[in-house]
């Protein structure tokens, strides 16, 4: 008489298929390859660079020169105030990582990612990594050529290093604002029209190009709250001297607000979308 053996479930060894391993660190190395893909998609599209290379350049020539004798007086002093203005503003208008997304999602690569065994977040946190080498080249760009046009540093280079690394960590918070707008948005184009529409005020309805206390009163409420703002006076303490620590503190906080809000909705979007 022969004998049947009944396997549980339990008593049934998992497949690579059925359960993949977890693995330490399966998040970073996920998203790590996922940006390093981002970055070669750059090194074949060269005309994605142009607005990072070019636009701190146009906006440094049009308003020292075409502006600056009208409000400053004199165009060297007004870059030495504009610059660190130019380098923040730029940092958060050249982010289009949103747009990117969305016109994946479009071409169905992201049903690609989504048949692999990879964290559901590594897409979205590789593309927002691998934005990194935009605003290092913003940093870059800005503060060479403005060198060429006369600006010069007045702390140290640990400071000017330190501000191009806060600039940086802020663009990478903010760029979760438009993660969240390519998750929710049907197209590319609207996703860059909105961006827009929110990056926007918050350039020209702060101190980037005029002192707060030259702007009507009603305005220098919000220009005062304003992120870019506090951001702003952080580059100017740290490339030209004054205050830091009060800005610093407000660009810290404004960073973790950003990053607690839209990093679970861009994720929860992103989730939907799939």
């Amino acid at each position: 008489m022969s004998s049947t053996t009944v396997l549980t479930p339990s008593d049934v060894p998992a497949t690579r298929d059925d359960a993949p391993p977890r693995r330490p660190f399966a998040l970073v190395r996920h998203s790590a390859a996922l940006a390093r893909r981002s970055l070669i998609k750059l090194t074949r599209t060269p005309e994605a660079f142009i607005d990072v290379t070019l636009q701190p350049v146009i906006f440094l020539l049009l308003f020292v020169y075409v502006f600056g004798g009208a409000i400053a007086g004199d165009t060297s002093d007004y870059l030495q105030y504009l610059l660190p203005g130019i380098l923040a503003q730029t940092v958060a208008m050249t982010i289009t990582i949103g747009v990117n997304l969305n016109s994946d999602i479009e071409k169905g690569v992201f049903d690609r990612f989504r048949s692999l065994p990879i964290a559901r977040s590594a897409p979205l946190v590789g593309a927002v990594f691998a934005d990194v080498v935009r605003y290092v080249t913003i940093c870059v760009v800005t503060l060479g050529f403005g060198y060429v046009m006369g600006f010069r540093i007045h702390t140290n280079v640990f400071a000017a290093l330190a501000g191009c690394l806060v600039a940086v960590a802020f663009a990478l918070c903010l760029s979760w604002v438009s993660v969240w707008v390519g998750m929710k948005v049907r197209s590319s184009g609207a996703a860059q029209g909105v961006t827009i529409l929110v990056v926007l005020p918050l350039s020209f309805g702060s101190n980037v190009f005029v002192p707060t206390d030259t702007l009507p009163e009603w305005l220098q409420g919000f220009v005062r709250i304003n992120p870019l703002t506090q951001l702003v006076d952080t580059v100017r303490g740290l490339f030209l001297g004054g205050p830091v620590a009060g800005p610093l503190l407000w660009t810290v906080l404004w960073m973790l607000g950003l990053l607690v809000v839209f990093v679970p909705l861009a994720l929860r979007a992103y989730a939907r979308k799939a």
